[in-house]
């Protein structure tokens, strides 16, 4: 892959991560902003994007982009970029850390280049297709827990019915399994799986941009991603399932598939 898509990609998204940084600090949540009932909109969001989609039109302008906050931008090129701009929206405004920045890359609708930057937490990972998954660096596999010391990892979309779904999953897991927890943010719930510090995550109703720089983390770690009956994931499926591999049939199971 071009080492210049790596290099504008990292560079944009730590710019984003500091200015992100400095809003963190001083945000106050009546700056929120409602998308819905269970979806909250701050202007740090706003020129997160607007930071990253600059430098992405700047250097690759026939790239298209496909962005939480933004209308799509389709292109001819065959190349997407992916883009949340501040995953963890809820968390950023509660002055919780678990928040991060998503950006993913496909060529012909597969994955190519996958980036998550967790400001607060100081980690950044990464991952090229077939070059395995990366954490500050350092290359990262998914664990080899099977049983009884599996840790589930959570979130849900919008929807009334992928909430239900998501809250049966969890108390099923949490009724049988370790532990099963929600932490906030579909990317560093993924990048937790690739990095083997958690074996699980299930999301029902999630969008694109959350997770697909997960998706290859997750993949390049040595870990399977699915959807709900077991079919490889694809771009733009609404229902994720991923795991270290030896806990997946286990989820499927629990989120409904006998």
């Amino acid at each position: 892959m071009d080492k210049q898509i790596k290099q504008m990609a990292l560079a944009a998204v730590k710019r984003s991560g500091r200015m992100l940084k400095k809003a963190y600090t001083k945000f106050n949540r009546l700056d929120v902003s409602l998308k819905s009932n269970h979806e909250i909109l701050t202007k740090a969001d706003l020129m997160s994007q607007e930071i990253i989609i600059r430098e992405i039109k700047k250097h690759f302008p026939g790239h298209g982009i496909i962005a939480e906050e933004q209308a799509n931008r389709e292109s001819g090129s065959g190349y997407v970029w992916y883009l949340d701009p501040l995953d963890g929206t809820t968390n950023f405004s509660m002055h919780n850390p678990l928040w991060s920045v998503s950006l993913a890359l496909a060529k012909q609708d597969e994955l190519i280049f996958g980036l998550v930057c967790a400001p607060m937490l100081e980690d950044i990972y990464t991952a090229e297709a077939g070059q395995g998954a990366f954490l500050n660096g350092r290359k990262i596999n998914v664990s080899g827990i099977r049983q009884s010391k599996v840790l589930n990892l959570f979130c849900h979309g919008s929807k009334d019915a992928d909430i239900k779904k998501a809250m049966a999953y969890c108390r099923r897991q949490k009724l049988n399994q370790l532990d099963c927890r929600q932490l906030g943010s579909a990317a560093i719930e993924l990048g937790y799986v690739a990095a083997g510090r958690a074996e699980s995550y299930v999301a029902p109703g999630i969008k694109v941009w959350d997770v697909a720089a997960g998706v290859l983390l997750v993949r390049e770690a040595g870990g399977r991603v699915t959807d709900f009956k077991g079919r490889d994931w694809r771009l733009g499926g609404p229902n994720i399932a991923a795991s270290n591999g030896q806990a997946h049939r286990q989820i499927l199971r629990a989120v409904g598939v006998k």
